[in-house]
């Protein structure tokens, strides 16, 4: 049994993708930019919303004041919309009131913007996870292991009875830099051959097979 279990937000717990999606187009409209599919954005998740908003602008754009420009057009609007089509993946909240149940110590460390982490956090996921991490100005996000371990260090978890679970080749890689077992989950915005590829420890199709993971 894993005593403590660290789970990405987006494409992990949340399906946040359209709402993402949404913002990002809307700021592409606004400048008569070309918009990108909710799968493009899929790709383009996952190393924070500087590399987000860095992906769907055009090349020229690409510099960090003009990058800082779009994040101060995006995280507004998306900020006010973030729940308009968001909801957690079939089967999370009842793995969750399990793992609850079962004295399972879960924090998440997300590289979405620590503003928002902990509302979102609570607002689906009420009095279940004992910290949220978000990224932070100055600190080195996922896959960089240094918000980790500092997460860690709150939840008092040592690696040996601790297991990271996320969607992408960035959380993989973060278990991997922090020396933690991994667990891929297959609902999520990446998938089963970029999971087998970056070596993750383990995969779950469904939450039912993630349980019994955590809890054997």
């Amino acid at each position: 049994m894993y005593q403590n279990v660290i789970f990405d937000l987006d494409g992990t717990l949340l399906n946040t993708i359209d709402d993402l999606a949404d913002a990002g187009n809307w700021v592409c409209r606004s400048h008569g930019w070309p918009v990108h599919s909710v799968e493009e954005y899929k790709r383009y998740v996952g190393n924070g919303m500087a590399k987000l908003a860095a992906r769907f602008a055009p090349e020229d754009w690409r510099t960090p004041e003009r990058i800082q420009m779009i994040l101060e057009e995006f995280m507004p609007y998306y900020n006010i919309h973030k729940k308009d089509k968001t909801a957690p993946y079939p089967g999370i909240l009842a793995l969750l009131e399990r793992l609850k149940g079962a004295g399972v110590h879960m924090a998440v460390l997300s590289n979405k913007a620590h503003s928002l982490v902990p509302a979102i956090i609570e607002g689906y996921f009420p009095n279940v996870f004992q910290y949220t991490q978000g990224a932070v100005d100055g600190i080195p996000g996922k896959p960089d292991p240094t918000l980790l371990f500092r997460l860690m260090e709150k939840m008092e978890a040592v690696r040996q009875n601790t297991l990271f679970v996320g969607d992408s080749n960035v959380d993989i890689r973060t278990a991997k830099n922090g020396g933690l077992t991994s667990c891929g989950v297959l609902w999520g915005f990446r998938g089963r051959e970029e999971l087998e590829a970056e070596g993750a420890s383990c995969l779950a199709a469904v939450p039912e097979e993630l349980e019994d993971l955590i809890l054997r």
